[in-house]
């Protein structure tokens, strides 16, 4: 018996990408830490598979002629979304993901569904690593105020501001633990305090956190007991952290509303193109259709905009 549904095919293919990708990612990332060969078997020679020479000899060509013009991917923005990756893996891992759903597209839709899929995939990766960036983010502004309690009862423990800074490194979760132990190596190596605390306030994009700083600053210049201010600061940003989510749970409904209208053309769209190629296939045949195309994705841009101002509340 044979299937002429190419739904079956596409399917068969993304299983291959995903298991193609899982296997990139074990080569590369190495979540556990393995034992030397020399100290398992003295004398033996490591022989690195031929799955870990390919993906090591992509990785390096895209990392000597692409990443270093390539604005996409880099090493801040993938830190801020919490991925440690390099670059050039980052990039060969969206380019196998983009051939492939380009492949998926053309065997279900034809050339043109197969182009646009390829084209969208890394714009869904940006995407993505925005979602990641904002989660920690607002990860990280969660744990503001018990990081604040944690440098003040330090201080009040006797320790200086950067032992007490050293401690949260270790004793608090991510990405509060990651961001402190930078702001510790940063100190090490020569640099200010301040400055770390305000790159990093930048780099999180987080208004309590500068706030922190200054007020640290102001202590270093006019003295006082800055475990006292830290309680006062950390007393603030939890009532408005409470404010905050507050305000985010009145405005769950809008913000649900504006996710469904604007995934509902979209994904009627891709239905429409899987169940009925030849109903959609006439927006491709005319120049009137193309128009139609073109103004549709004007609106939804312009509806998605009116919708994240709409939605969006300023503190």
């Amino acid at each position: 018996m044979t299937v002429d549904n190419p739904i079956f095919l596409a399917v068969g293919i993304v299983l291959c990408v995903l298991a193609i990708a899982v296997l990139f990612l074990a080569t590369l990332g190495g979540g556990h830490r393995e034992i030397a060969l020399s100290r398992r078997r003295p004398g033996a020679t490591s022989q690195p598979s031929v799955l870990t020479r390919v993906t090591t000899s992509a990785a390096t060509f895209v990392e000597r002629n692409v990443s270093g013009n390539a604005r996409f991917g880099s090493r801040e923005s993938l830190e801020q979304a919490g991925l440690k990756m390099r670059q050039a893996d980052f990039i060969l891992l969206i380019a196998c993901v983009g051939v492939a759903m380009g492949a998926v597209g053309f065997i279900l839709g034809g050339p043109v569904l197969g182009v646009l899929l390829l084209l969208a995939t890394p714009l869904g990766a940006l995407v993505f690593l925005n979602i990641l960036t904002s989660r920690r983010r607002a990860k990280f502004e969660d744990q503001l105020g018990d990081t604040l309690q944690m440098l003040a009862g330090g201080l009040r423990a006797g320790h200086s501001l950067l032992r007490s800074v050293d401690a949260v490194s270790k004793e608090a979760d991510a990405p509060t633990s990651e961001e402190f132990a930078r702001l510790v190596n940063e100190t090490r190596l020569g640099r200010d305090l301040r400055e770390s605390m305000l790159d990093a306030a930048r780099r999180l994009r987080s208004e309590d956190f500068d706030w922190t700083s200054q007020a640290i600053e102001i202590h270093r210049e006019v003295g006082g007991d800055l475990a006292d201010v830290l309680d006062h600061v950390g007393e603030t940003i939890r009532e408005r952290s409470q404010i905050k989510g507050q305000v985010q749970a009145l405005s769950a409904e809008g913000r649900i509303s504006a996710y469904i209208l604007m995934a509902l053309p979209i994904g009627m769209f891709l239905y429409l193109s899987v169940a009925s190629p030849g109903y959609i296939g006439t927006l491709y045949t005319s120049l009137l259709g193309w128009a139609m195309i073109g103004a549709s994705v004007l609106l939804l841009i312009l509806g998605g905009f009116w919708l994240s101002r709409v939605i969006k509340i300023k503190f």
